[in-house]
């Protein structure tokens, strides 16, 4: 029988719940009247973007908060869209069906499984590790990518034009072929939707706070700036009857709580949709936690990145049953739950009460939204996502990381958000592999009137012409161990007075088989050609593992505690110096 303890662990409103009291109640309430108010309009656009009817947006926002609230270690995050998992989710459903169709929708419901079922999988297993599969260079570009592909998507409801495209090339084709076609009045909400929208984000709260508003009602009520929008634009569409003078609205929304819904049995379509199914997983499980983990760090709280990935799995499971598409996450809606005083996942379940009351009552009002100011609304969004500064930060940083993160971003733009996370990981493996089959060491000496060892190359130190100290920075592995097997041997060839070889192993934290044998080889190559290899500063585990082997009673050196001793004691060695390297080099034996 489990214990309470472990039963909170998997059900973390136990947790929480405990504590509860009226003053929370308060605080989450109305936090979550501000997310409603703001959620409304991001539902309905993220949709917009995803290929879906704008209701499908209000379904995936009511259910898997509910779900999340129950299973989700997260006191502040919000789940629902997000733009760049609505654009996941559009290439991946677009891949096998027409938008618009019912096989369209039957798509996007089964991803939502399949991501579901997978998330839950992986928390069972405590694969939490996960999010750090994704480098930050090739996440960074990935979404900066996003960013402009969603923005370039949008502008065709800017314009009031059709077009369409995969990847960015072909979008701007198509928007530059059929730009003489916009209409006019849709191009007028739309720019005045855009500007009005980066207006309130960038001087809505200054100029609220002029007008005598404290700093965080002035805060939360420029965050609602999107809902503004949409009722100034519903206004003006209903004073000017833009309805028919060509300007496409959003249109009778069904009223009502989520329909029960299936996802499809068909295993062809799960054939189909089970990569991009998992790419969504991973993209999205990384997104929310990061965004958790920041919010949670600001209250010194902690979240289990083992136990989020169960409460996304169930958030996505529920979108499913619910006629909803993939959801995560998000970072805006977080951060206004944030500011707004959430303390608990409680607040996301009074969120989407709010949001079930709006699909039961408040669709018919939005029969008159224009698509523009839902586009508007993206745009203004995802803008915020494209990050022109890591590019340079990188080239000066790194220039891997740099070779990453382009990559990911060209790829995304050219090939489509799918290939593209492929790639970013494909490329962030293949230089991380490469770093490591070259692993940094460096000839040291003794820092003078100390015990301490430095690079020759950066520090005036001391050394002595009979004993070549090398410090090892890397775990020896199959992927370097060869590296270091030609490095020692190239070094001892360039100085033939040398008798004895250190290898200083204070940053080894790990000797596997391949490792091993080549520590064996080098052992033996030295001892044939007359010089001692000896170790220094080998770590507890690692010694523990070459005690069960023959290693150590097949060294022709000693292995010290420190690299001060064996630098001391060799230094002292007076023997007689060995034949120069060049006997044993013609002889084969070095």
């Amino acid at each position: 029988m489990s214990s309470p303890a472990n039963l909170a662990r998997y059900l973390p409103i136990l947790e929480w719940g405990r504590s509860y009291n009226r003053s929370i109640l308060t605080n989450d309430l109305m936090a979550a009247v501000i997310v409603t108010i703001m959620l409304i309009p991001q539902s309905l656009a993220y949709a917009l973007l995803a290929g879906l009817p704008p209701v499908v947006g209000l379904y995936a926002s009511i259910l898997p908060l509910m779900l999340y609230a129950v299973f989700g270690t997260s006191r502040t995050l919000a789940v629902g869209p997000v733009a760049v998992i609505s654009l996941m989710t559009a290439s991946a459903a677009g891949a096998v069906a027409a938008q618009g169709s019912a096989e369209y929708l039957e798509a996007a419901i089964t991803l939502a499984m399949l991501s579901g079922v997978m998330l839950a999988v992986l928390g069972f297993l405590r694969a939490g590790f996960l999010a750090n599969l994704l480098s930050h260079p090739v996440i960074s570009g990935f979404i900066t990518a996003s960013g402009i592909l969603i923005a370039t998507s949008q502008l065709k409801h800017i314009l009031g034009i059709s077009a369409g495209g995969d990847n960015w090339p072909a979008m701007l084709g198509s928007l530059a072929s059929t730009i003489s076609d916009s209409n006019g009045w849709t191009l007028t909400i739309g720019v005045s939707a855009t500007l009005f929208l980066f207006w309130v984000r960038k001087d809505g709260k200054p100029a609220l706070l002029k007008l005598g508003l404290k700093p965080r009602a002035a805060d939360m009520t420029a965050k609602a700036g999107p809902v503004a929008a949409v009722v100034l634009t519903i206004l003006t569409v209903l004073a000017l009857d833009l309805g028919n003078k060509g300007v496409k609205l959003v249109g009778a929304i069904p009223q009502g709580l989520p329909p029960f819904a299936l996802p499809s049995a068909d295993l062809s379509l799960i054939e189909q949709l089970w990569v991009p199914a998992l790419l969504i997983s991973i993209i999205g499980f990384v997104e929310s936690v990061s965004v958790a983990q920041t919010l949670a760090a600001k209250r010194r709280q902690r979240i289990s990145p083992d136990q989020e990935l169960v409460g996304l799995g169930a958030a996505n499971i529920a979108s499913a049953f619910s006629g909803g598409y993939p959801v995560t996450g998000g970072f805006a809606r977080s951060a206004v739950n944030f500011d707004a005083g959430a303390e608990t996942p409680a607040a996301g379940a009074f969120t989407a009460v709010g949001i079930a009351l709006a699909t039961l009552f408040l669709t018919p009002l939005l029969f008159s939204l224009p698509i523009a100011t839902l586009a508007a609304t993206i745009i203004v969004a995802v803008l915020s996502l494209v990050d022109l500064k890591t590019p340079g930060q990188l080239w000066r940083y790194s220039k891997a990381d740099f070779a990453a993160h382009i990559a990911t971003i060209g790829i995304t733009l050219l090939a489509g958000v799918e290939l593209g996370v492929i790639a970013g990981v494909a490329v962030g493996l293949l230089l991380y592999l490469w770093r490591a089959s070259r692993p940094h060491a460096a000839i040291v000496g003794r820092v003078p009137e100390t015990e301490h060892f430095r690079n020759v190359e950066r520090h005036k130190v001391f050394t002595v012409p009979h004993v070549l100290s090398i410090r090892i920075d890397e775990a020896l592995t199959y992927l370097n161990a060869r590296w270091l097997e030609e490095y020692v041997l190239e070094r001892v060839a360039e100085r033939p007075e040398l008798r004895h070889v250190i290898l200083m192993c204070s940053a080894v934290n790990e000797i596997d088989a391949s490792g091993l044998e080549s520590l064996e080889a080098i052992n033996h190559r030295l001892g044939d050609g007359g010089l001692g290899l000896h170790l220094s500063e080998v770590k507890g585990p690692v010694m523990d593992r070459l005690k069960r082997t023959h290693f150590l009673d097949e060294l022709n050196g000693k292995v010290f505690l420190s690299q001060n001793r064996a630098f001391s004691e060799l230094s002292r060695d007076n023997g007689e110096p060995p034949p120069p390297v060049d006997h044993y080099l013609a002889r084969g034996m070095i």
